[in-house]
């Protein structure tokens, strides 16, 4: 049986609503919103320092103190509002309370961004119907704009892929609910509240700016001109369905070399010569665990981490060379039964010549275009993972300071090497060679497909 909510709290951002829903919410008998309790800069309302006996001070060393007074009322439904930029610290515990019922309001970015800017310019914050609206006009800035609506979007989908992974629900609302009494009684009604017959909105408050935009904003038609080239949408989106890596740490080297150096590699990349790189500067030590490699970081004070990124041509023919040459007899019969990759038996495989090695590698690049978009039901190894990926893997231990590409590596190693104070840096080994035939069209093509979000993110050309 679900258990009853005890507490709520809503999911708002400025001028979206929420004075008005915390006072129809107020209204109610035993249900009490406490303002905005974690807004750093106020105790819940403007000019208050202290709220159910929590001073400020004794907030922000540590907020959920106040976060259980709020929610000991027994016989009570407490809750508070709390915006993207909160205090994050009490992010978790709300989240993964089920028995706090979370309301979500939002309201048309658009809307939103220039009511904050006229409460702004006039300090007028709410109207009731005996005030008169201040008359003014907000100028768009796009580069904020663009920046609070991302923070936002940001947080609204952080609260929704909670709400997912905890098998939660909320409730949503949108600006225009909040005046409809039935609507609000639904509201209550599914917080528990079932007793009430009938809840009104608060009618104490009255919109402040019931104007169209165009007589609202200074610049309408330069605003007009900069959300004609957002994409709210996501149509260029790149869909992006490959399983997150982890950290990778027991692959990573780190060199005595200089104040220190620690290789991140990439599987599939020039690692060897990285490796042989550093090894000719000094003892390299690997097989780390996050604990030795913390260790070792404190050890060498002035150290610096890098990884080397491979254009996804060369790193896929790679991968397709090893799964030629490796004992996966298995994985190869895989690809000959079930992926459309019609490599021929394996005792034949050393001979192939080169117009048969590019048609059967331009049939694995397309089966890596659909191993990549989950559409296969063989695990992502890391031999063809997508970089960004990787780096996104890395970075939930600690991202490399550098990020070098190997077209470029005898350069930007010189650099990296100075930045440690190694003065005669070793010679790179030379770079494996690739066939001509990879710089075909066709393979080109299907490379790109497979690895779209590599060539956008790092932007690699058509060809290595």
């Amino acid at each position: 049986m679900t258990q009853p909510f005890r507490s709520f709290v809503i999911f708002a951002e400025m001028r979206t609503g929420s004075n008005l829903l915390e006072a129809t919410l107020n209204a109610v008998k035993r249900v009490t919103c406490f303002g905005e309790a974690f807004n750093p800069y106020m105790m819940g309302w403007p000019d208050k320092d202290e709220l159910k006996g929590i001073t400020k001070a004794e907030r922000d060393a540590d907020p959920h103190r106040l976060l259980a007074a709020i929610f000991d009322k027994p016989n009570h439904l407490p809750g508070f509002r709390y915006f993207h930029d909160h205090d994050p610290r009490v992010f978790d515990a709300i989240m993964e309370d089920r028995a706090t019922a979370k309301i979500v309001l939002t309201r048309n970015p658009v809307d939103s961004y220039v009511s904050t800017a006229l409460a702004r310019a006039t300090n007028q914050w709410k109207l009731n119907e005996t005030e008169t609206p201040i008359p003014a006009a907000a100028r768009f800035d796009s580069a904020e704009f663009r920046q609070v609506t991302g923070e936002i979007e940001e947080f609204q989908l952080k609260v929704l892929h909670r709400l997912q992974i905890t098998g939660q629900s909320a409730f949503w609302l949108g600006y225009e609910d909040l005046r409809d009494a039935e609507v609000m009684t639904g509201l209550l009604h599914w917080m528990g509240r079932t007793d009430l017959e009938r809840v009104e909105p608060a009618s104490d408050q009255v919109p402040q700016n019931p104007r169209e935009l165009a007589e609202k904003v200074e610049n309408f038609d330069e605003m007009q001109a900069e959300l004609a080239r957002l994409d709210p949408f996501m149509l260029r989106k790149i869909p992006n369905f490959e399983p997150r890596k982890g950290p990778a740490v027991p692959s990573f080297q780190g060199a005595e070399a200089g104040k220190g150096l620690i290789f991140m590699p990439v599987k599939g990349g020039p690692s060897d010569s990285v490796v042989r790189w550093l090894g000719a500067m000094g003892a390299v030590t690997g097989d780390f665990n996050q604990n030795s490699l913390r260790q070792w970081k404190r050890q060498h004070v002035g150290h610096r981490s890098f990884t080397v990124l491979r254009h996804p041509l060369p790193r896929a023919w790679a991968a397709f060379q090893a799964l030629l040459k490796g004992r996966n007899a298995e994985l190869r019969q895989l690809m000959r039964d079930i992926h459309r990759v019609a490599l021929p038996p394996d005792p034949d495989l050393p001979g192939l010549g080169d117009g048969r090695k590019a048609e059967l590698f331009e049939a694995f690049l397309d089966f890596l275009r659909r191993n990549l978009n989950g559409q296969t039901t063989l695990p992502t190894h890391p031999g063809w993972a997508s970089q960004s990926e990787t780096l996104a893997g890395f970075a939930r231990f600690g991202a490399p300071d550098m990020v070098l590409r190997e077209s470029q590596l005898p350069r930007e190693l010189s650099w990296l090497a100075a930045s440690v104070g190694i003065k005669a840096p070793a010679d790179l080994p030379d770079p494996e060679p690739f066939p001509d035939f990879l710089n075909e069209q066709s393979l080109r093509a299907a490379a790109k497909k497979a690895y779209l979000r590599d060539y956008v993110a790092f932007g690699f050309a058509g060809q290595p």
